[in-house]
């Protein structure tokens, strides 16, 4: 008797749900492939769109993006070292000023004037047919920006340092670069306006 009943018991026990465990693995596998193409879409995203070196700021908070358009702003000088070679451009407003005799009439450059010193490794180059250093790799961004008010300790001027990543393609704010940083070399040009290269003659 207590066995028929044992039986029976067993038998009325509830089969599990077979729809309710395919629903959890369907939910299970929605989540992992949601999860994939999300992450997906991050490298896409990042391997489509470009960084935007604009929106970089050096620690003291100078904006790359005041110094946009540089790229094609006129050449002011160059320079080169044993390892790097160096052009300096500067912004319409700095231009107008060395055009108009600044700093060599007594007068200071105005503010909002901005220089920018491009920096390159450099390498022989393998097409000229004669011995010629040539840039290699673009390594630096060297800035500085006319502003009195925001600058006053350091002859109105402001510093800051944008590094280039080559192996990467990517620009940085160098985590050094205080807003004074290049005041101490510059200081020795006072009488310039802290300004080491003219407007050269071409």
């Amino acid at each position: 008797m207590l066995e028929s009943r044992a039986k029976s018991a067993t038998q009325k026990q509830p089969e599990p749900n077979v729809e309710a465990r395919t629903a959890v693995k369907r939910l299970a596998c929605f989540t992992v492939v949601a999860t994939a193409v999300a992450v997906l879409a991050v490298l896409v995203g990042a391997a489509g769109y470009p960084q935007d070196k604009y929106s970089l700021k050096s620690p003291s908070g100078i904006a790359f993006s005041d110094f946009r358009g540089y790229e094609d702003w006129p050449v002011l000088s160059s320079a080169r070292t044993d390892q790097v070679q160096k052009v300096i451009v500067a912004n319409p407003v700095m231009i107008a000023a060395f055009k108009a005799g600044v700093p060599g009439n007594g007068k200071s450059f105005p503010d909002g004037s901005m220089v920018v010193k491009l920096q390159w490794t450099q390498k022989k180059s393998k097409e000229a047919q004669f011995d010629v250093d040539v840039p290699d790799a673009f390594s630096q961004a060297f800035l500085m920006e006319k502003d009195s008010k925001r600058f006053p300790t350091t002859g109105g001027w402001g510093y800051a340092v944008i590094n280039y990543d080559a192996a990467t393609g990517t620009y940085s704010a160098d985590p050094k670069s205080l807003a004074d940083c290049g005041n101490t070399c510059h200081t020795v040009v006072k009488s310039k306006d802290y300004i080491f290269h003219p407007y050269e003659k071409r």
